[in-house]
């Protein structure tokens, strides 16, 4: 649809989402403009700064802005996210925009609106609105909340750092070959730094650099229709098993077999496919073998098993190119013992090059190939044999597509009329009913969107901040049995009865983090942080220290969330409150969903007076707003399979801005709670490195981020190691 950005103004057409009164899903198209603080929307675009809008409403500092991925209304395919109050999740309004870089466009210009300072609201009134009334987006909004302590320093530098690792770790990548104008890779392990030794199946990456960009490139791969076959020569057919929400679903791919060596029988495979895209434009897939009782091995097929394999796809040369590195980790299940590891190389690194093919589609249509949001034809009873199928026709429109073929559709609006001040103002409830049909809703499509989807999608709360709504994800997720020695599904493992502990100790410590399920301090130099001079030089510098000591994890699990474990008797936190000595603690409590629900909490201590660090002392003292534009966290998976270090990433991220996080303040502690699960992406993360945790070595730091000349450098406030997670030892509790 195209959206326009100048002069701090946003501007285009977007989809309004919602349920009516029958529980069945409509949209409506509106455009859209955002400047400053002020969102407005029009039936049509206006031709006059002075033409009044549909409805409108204020952003501030309460609102938050998550990225939903895929949804489907009436067979049209959008790229949806949802603003919500975050102290009021039922005040809501979720958008849908044509294609990922138009939703990820309007995502980072809303949550800059709600850092920004907000101006006089009664002035802006009158100005804005000429009389008409505004509606802040939040319930029972007061002017004390308005004036919310927001660190308005922040907002300069927003999005100003470039996607780069904050994390120095020597590349497990080595070259060995080229072949079709691909550079080839293969894994190195620890002690094999020449890369001589190969495994059985070893993790093999071909990178390649294609005329087209980042976009169009990743919805031809994310494709399983018929265009598949101009350039794909393993690929024959593809369905979606199963959906399982925006950014995730279940895929299986038979393969073709004249390929192969001469003898071997036609593969297929079972995948779990997880996409997202970064700030940079960077899109990431990445696919793991799964089991899923809706889609058992097929007759004539062996079935193989990806342990882990995707695609990372970079944009170059100011967006004109991308940069494509495709990885596969695969056991083909060879059975003949003449058959040697040498073989499956050769398969593996064959199916690599079809980035080459790729490539020559790509430079063969000069850059102006189209996604694959296209069309596609797939069987969702996927038990019965092909040919007995009943192909279920979907649609998902490409962007170009889109942006060729829409035109504005004036539509029939209601009078606006006085209501509460909220999201829900946004909303227009006397079209529930009305979905105006668009020329391109009845093309050819290529991948498939079942009604069982679109239902599943789009529920009456589509914010997901209370433990039900992800519960019942993870509950559903883990119906699939992965077929690969490690992958553990949580709710398998034995369960003790312990309902009583020390809390912040009840994971053991071991400083050489060489013993199973154990944590210990990561070395902070491996971190980078903002130096000296980073308001001038963006240069970032090895952290030295740390400025509070780790000295306690707790790994635990409840039926039900559990918060402010600092104020719990017993624990280390309330032992030296009643010793009454100096020390503060800060407290990172990570909740991770579930029909079980499992917390990872981290107890730092402060030796110091508080009033000696002038910035934790802020931030303790200051209000939600001001946290929330500050705390940050550096991930990094220092030992496990490629596909988790790629999900997790090595980039430090201001945490308020993906998940939920709630703080509690007590005499000698600062807790925070981080809600993985109110938030797709980070959910969608969480459930793939829970699959493989007892094989991973997991590495953090956590930072105040420093934004004036005062405050740089930055200083860590502390760092974590945590060696092979089990679930398994985790400590029953009670809520």
């Amino acid at each position: 649809m195209g959206v326009s950005q100048n002069d701090g103004k946003m501007e285009g057409w977007l989809y309004l989402m919602r349920m009516n009164r029958l529980g069945m899903q409509y949209s409506r198209k509106m455009y859209f403009i955002l400047q400053g603080n002020f969102l407005r929307s029009f039936k049509s675009k206006p031709t006059s700064e002075y033409q009044e809008p549909v409805r409108s409403a204020i952003i501030d500092s309460c609102i938050r802005v998550t990225d939903n991925g895929k949804a489907s209304v009436h067979r049209k395919v959008f790229f949806s996210f949802t603003l919500y109050n975050s102290s009021n999740a039922n005040d809501q309004l979720k958008l849908g925009a044509s294609s990922p870089e138009e939703a990820a466009k309007w995502i980072h210009s809303l949550q800059d609106a709600a850092l920004k300072e907000l101006p006089n609201p009664a002035k802006d009134f009158v100005a804005c609105s000429s009389g008409k009334r505004w509606s802040p987006l939040r319930l029972g909004g007061s002017r004390s909340a308005l004036r919310s302590s927001v660190d308005w320093t922040f907002c300069p530098l927003i999005h100003t750092e470039v996607m780069t690792n904050d994390v120095i770790a020597p590349s497990p990548w080595k070259i060995f070959g080229c072949q079709n104008g691909l550079r080839l890779f293969k894994e190195t392990k620890d002690g094999d730094s020449r890369g001589r030794h190969w495994d059985d199946h070893p993790a093999i990456m071909a990178v390649g650099v294609l005329d087209g960009t980042s976009e169009a490139i990743f919805g031809t791969l994310l494709s399983l229709g018929p265009s598949r076959s101009e350039w794909d020569f393993c690929f024959y057919r593809g369905t979606v098993v199963e959906n399982l929400d925006g950014h995730t679903d279940i895929v299986h791919q038979q393969l073709y077999s004249d390929w192969l060596p001469w003898g071997m029988k036609r593969r297929d495979l079972l995948l779990r496919r997880y996409w997202r895209r970064e700030e940079d434009g960077t899109y990431v897939i990445l696919y793991h073998s799964v089991s899923h009782k809706k889609c058992p091995p097929k007759r004539g097929y062996v079935r193989a098993c990806l342990k882990s394999g995707g695609y990372v796809i970079t944009p170059v040369n100011h967006g004109k190119q991308s940069l494509v590195r495709h990885m596969l980790a695969i056991d083909w299940k060879f059975w003949k013992l003449y058959l040697r590891p040498s073989s499956a190389r050769s398969i593996t690194i064959r199916m690599l090059e079809r980035i080459a093919a790729l490539r020559e589609l790509y430079g063969t249509k000069a850059g102006n190939y189209s996604t694959a949001f296209r069309s596609g034809e797939f069987s969702r009873d996927i038990g019965l044999a092909h040919s007995e199928k009943e192909i279920t026709k979907t649609e998902f429109h490409s962007p170009l597509e889109v942006k060729k073929k829409e035109e504005v559709n004036p539509m029939e609006d209601e009078v606006e009329k006085p209501g509460r001040a909220s999201l829900k103002g946004m909303h227009d409830s006397a079209d529930e009913f009305f979905d105006v049909p668009e020329p391109t809703d009845y093309d050819q499509f290529e991948n498939e969107w079942s009604s069982e989807f679109i239902m599943e999608q789009h529920p009456t709360n589509t914010h997901q901040p209370r433990m039900s709504n992800s519960s019942r994800f993870v509950k559903k997720f883990h119906e699939l049995r992965v077929q690969k020695k490690g992958y553990v599904d949580l709710q398998e493992v034995v369960k003790e009865d312990n309902m009583s502990c020390a809390y912040g100790s009840t994971l053991q410590k071991d400083p050489n983090c060489a013993l199973p399920c154990s944590w210990g301090a990561a070395d902070p130099s491996s971190f980078l942080i903002r130096g000296p001079n980073y308001l001038r030089d963006h240069e970032k510098i090895k952290a030295k220290d740390t400025l509070m000591q780790l000295v306690g994890v707790d790994w635990l699990r409840c039926d039900e969330r559990i918060d402010d474990l600092s104020s719990r008797f017993g624990g280390i936190v309330q032992k030296y409150a009643e010793l009454g000595g100096p020390e503060f603690f800060f407290v990172v409590n990570i909740q991770i969903p579930g029909t079980t629900m499992y917390t990872l909490a981290f107890y730092y201590m402060l030796n110091t007076p508080l009033e000696e660090n002038p910035l934790l002392h802020s931030f303790v003292n200051g209000d939600d707003a001001y946290r929330n534009s500050r705390f940050k966290l550096i991930p990094y998976i220092s030992k496990g399979s490629w596909i988790v270090k790629q999900s997790v990433g090595k980039k430090a991220c201001l945490v308020s801005q993906a998940l939920e996080v709630k703080y509690f303040r007590g005499k000698n502690y600062l807790e925070l709670m981080i809600n993985v699960g109110s938030s797709t992406i980070a959910r969608g993360v969480v459930n793939l490195v829970l699959g493989y945790l007892n094989n991973l070595v997991i590495e953090m730091a956590f930072l105040i981020q420093a934004n004036t000349e005062e405050e740089l450098p930055e200083v860590l406030l502390g760092t974590c190691r945590i060696n092979h997670l089990d679930a398994s030892k985790s400590v029953q509790v009670k809520p």
